[in-house]
């Protein structure tokens, strides 16, 4: 690959789902400066938006320390770098050995993505089925299962919201001016906002920037969602404001549903969750007689009290105002990979809960909150050993020093990076890779609706001379294991070179006769179809099997898009423009009827009642709303996101422009009654952890409610002396605690931890 410096290249913001589609031109002294940043008005989705993070990614790209040689730990705790043969020779050797000991289910794998890498992740599987590893975790174990297992039981698919046409915006515990989620966030915010026939409703506890332009704004007490859910539900039942015309014909249980919310009291549910009944009983009025509704929830709600029961309760109001499958309601997406794929309750052979603590797998994933619980003990099941690849769970996982003790009980921790992250420090050996704009890659997060976009981005810049790219690592660690025969691959490398029709026919039959190279698909397609891919797009070839998919399971959209072809031509037309396109091609263009046949479960129904939450529902009634003490009489919200902060692959502090060390946000009453002045520093306290932190006083936040910034106590060398580390910022998972997390999920209870400030200002 040759770069000229001072050209542009087509490629992709990587520090949200949206993955809006930039431009970046290449200069300083090196030529691999980010010298300028900008949206790329060709790409299919975004069109040219970006907000202002995507502009600071030479931060992420050139602001860090990269590793750039394989690394194993001394026995005195200190690293030495070696080649990569021994690197995976060794790896190989030690996982092998720890499989044998005690069972490929002894290893567990973490991470394998982000917001942008998620196709040299998808290589891990191949490695997993060698080892006979089945536990599996990541980031969206510590967000999304609840909502996935919510989708899973109501819906049986994955949805999202046509904010763009709606004529009511709900937001539930988001703030899409920050976090975004939604394509072109904050054009499309501001043009709701203006324009007089549509609303916006917002639940948050804080006067977000969004909420800021709300019509409604339900101002819950932090950790009391559910109570003003439950509320709107009931509303929606004791008014009569359901569309019985659409339910009758689309869903079951709505004579339950009636039953649960029909003696609800309202008042009392308002009064709990500190909002104003008439506020609630508005809001909700507003949404019943709205032509369209579409919602999202997020972190707010989905890492807080009652999670899973948040997610159900928000769905229910939608779903009893008939805003499935209307144009600016809630629309099921066509994919190209399943990430986000709904819990549904399928016979098969992978387990159903974890084999320690015996917690609910979701949508294939272990809550990653239990991972320590897992480790820490002497049940003979326990995970002994962990292989973690772009992720860091030693910062991004609830209470960070049981983690740390977690991790160092392994008999062997691998870690696959860019850079030496926190966890890293701890693992017995780290194997480099690339960046994410020096290697081909792509994110699966493809949830647009009518039009819905695949991105493979080239690389921008040349790799430095050492790492390895993610694909290429687990082949040879798959080859280093034995699980390939290399005579299998020869004739099947043959018919790639011949074309691909006859790849795929050799393919087909291939892993039709031998179950083993079907099971390691992806390293097949990388050693056979990969080397045949243009310009050096050799990770590219899992996507093939993926357009493949698509094309067959969409037909109706991907031929709405222009594609043409009978049988295997199809999906090959797919894949051609994947890789013919640097900014993105619409693979998918779907009609609002789809949705109907992609929603329902086997007898074509929504099914509102998700028995396993009833429970739960039930109590809200008899529990408290608050759950403090005077020990911990304020609601830590540990994770904000602001305007410079971003999730912790920018390990660059010199990024943040405003707020560097990411101050502890007060209510000024709640800073006066604690002694405190703006700009000073406290010690916050919380069950788990104590540490100095930096006050700014904030009316955005409520009374008794205080919150720290995602992104920040990594520990990064110092600019004096690089063998030395600093702590930025504070690391808010220092002071959660893993047991506090959702019963059914496992989710963490990060927007809701119990906490105290003590001033250090002199009397």
């Amino acid at each position: 690959m040759t770069v000229e410096p001072g050209s542009w290249q087509q490629t992709a913001c990587i520090l949200c789902e949206c993955n809006c589609g930039i431009e970046v031109r290449l200069g300083g002294d090196t030529g691999r400066r980010f010298e300028r940043i900008r949206g790329d008005k060709a790409h299919p989705a975004s069109r040219g938006y970006t907000c202002e993070k995507a502009l600071r990614l030479d931060h992420y790209q050139n602001g860090s320390p990269r590793l750039t040689s394989p690394l194993r730990r001394r026995p005195d705790g200190t690293f030495e770098e070696i080649d990569w043969d021994t690197a995976i020779r060794e790896v190989a050797q030690r996982f092998a050995a720890v499989r044998n000991a005690y069972g490929g289910p002894s290893i567990v794998y973490y991470g394998g993505g982000g917001q942008g890498n998620h196709l040299g992740g998808s290589y891990s599987g191949a490695t997993l089925r060698a080892l006979g590893a089945v536990y599996k975790s990541s980031a969206l174990a510590q967000e999304k299962t609840g909502e996935f297992f919510v989708n899973g039981r109501m819906l049986g698919a994955m949805v999202r919201g046509d904010f763009e046409h709606t004529e009511v915006a709900v937001f539930v515990g988001k703030n899409p001016w920050q976090s975004h989620g939604l394509p072109h966030a904050r054009t499309v915010l501001k043009e709701i906002a203006n324009d007089p026939a549509r609303s916006m409703v917002v639940l948050d506890p804080r006067r977000t920037e969004t909420a800021e332009l709300a019509d409604y704004h339900l101002q819950v007490r932090p950790g009391t969602d559910a109570f003003c859910l439950a509320a709107m539900v009931a509303v929606l039942i004791q008014e009569e404001l359901i569309d019985r015309t659409w339910l009758d014909a689309n869903a079951d249980g709505v004579d339950r549903i009636e039953a649960m919310f029909g003696g609800l009291d309202v008042a009392d549910h308002a009064r709990r969750c500190g909002v104003e009944e008439d506020l609630i009983r508005a809001a909700t009025r507003r949404i019943a007689e709205a032509s369209s509704v579409a919602f999202a929830e997020d972190l707010g709600v989905q890492m807080n009290v009652h999670s899973t029961l948040n997610s159900w309760l928000e769905k229910l109001v939608w779903v009893l105002t008939g805003n499935l499958g209307v144009e600016g309601g809630m629309y099921a997406p066509t994919n190209l990979v399943a990430i986000a794929r709904p819990d549904r309750q399928v016979p098969g052979p992978s387990p159903r809960v974890s084999p320690v603590v015996g917690a609910r797998i979701i949508s294939g994933l272990i809550p990653c909150n239990v991972l320590a619980d897992e480790i820490l003990t002497d049940h003979p099941a326990r995970y002994r050993a962990l292989l973690v690849e772009s992720g860091n769970p030693m910062h991004s996982l609830a209470d960070t020093h049981r983690m740390r003790e977690a991790l160092e009980a392994l008999e062997l921790v691998v870690v696959i990076d860019v850079a030496m992250t926190e966890t890293a420090r701890l693992a017995d050996y780290v194997l480099p890779a690339p960046s994410q704009y020096e290697k081909w890659e792509a994110t699966f997060f493809n949830f647009e609706f009518p039009a819905n976009v695949f991105h493979l981005r080239r690389p921008v810049v040349e790799a430095p001379e050492g790492p390895l790219p993610e694909p290429e690592i687990h082949a040879r660690l798959v080859e280093a294991l034995g699980a390939i025969d290399p005579a299998d691959l020869a004739p099947l490398r043959a018919a790639a070179e011949q074309g691909r029709a006859q790849f795929a026919e050799a393919f087909f039959a291939a892993t039709a006769a031998n179950p083993v190279l079907g099971a390691l698909a992806p390293i097949v397609l990388y050693r056979t179809l990969g080397p045949t891919l243009p310009d050096g797009a050799a990770a590219a070839a899992i996507l093939w099997g993926a357009a493949h998919r698509c094309a067959l399971g969409f037909e109706s959209s991907v031929r709405r898009a222009g594609f043409t072809g009978e049988g295997l031509e199809l999906g090959e037309a797919v894949f051609d423009a994947i890789l013919a396109s640097p900014s993105g091609v619409t693979f998918a263009l779907d009609e609002w009827a789809d949705v109907a046949r992609r929603t329902g479960h086997d007898d074509g129904l929504v099914h509102l009642v998700v028995e396993e939450l009833v429970e739960e529902l039930a109590s809200l009634a008899h529990v408290d709303p608050t759950g403090l003490s005077d020990e911990f009489p304020l609601v830590l919200s540990a994770g904000e996101r602001r305007a410079f902060t971003a999730n912790t692959i920018i390990r660059d502090s010199t990024w943040r422009k405003r707020d560097g060390g990411g101050a502890l946000r007060v209510h000024p009453v709640d800073a006066v009654r604690c002694g405190l002045t703006d700009g000073g520093l406290a010690r916050l306290v919380t069950s788990r952890h104590a540490a100095v932190v930096t006050v700014e006083f904030s009316d955005v936040m409520q009374s008794g409610h205080i919150s720290l910034p995602n992104g920040m106590g990594l520990d990064v060398p110092s600019a004096e002396d690089e063998s030395r580390l600093v702590r930025v910022g504070a690391a808010p998972n220092e002071f959660t605690d893993n047991t506090r997390r959702d019963p059914l999920a496992g989710t963490p209870w990060h927007k809701f931890v119990p906490a105290r400030i003590e001033s250090l200002d002199p009397v």
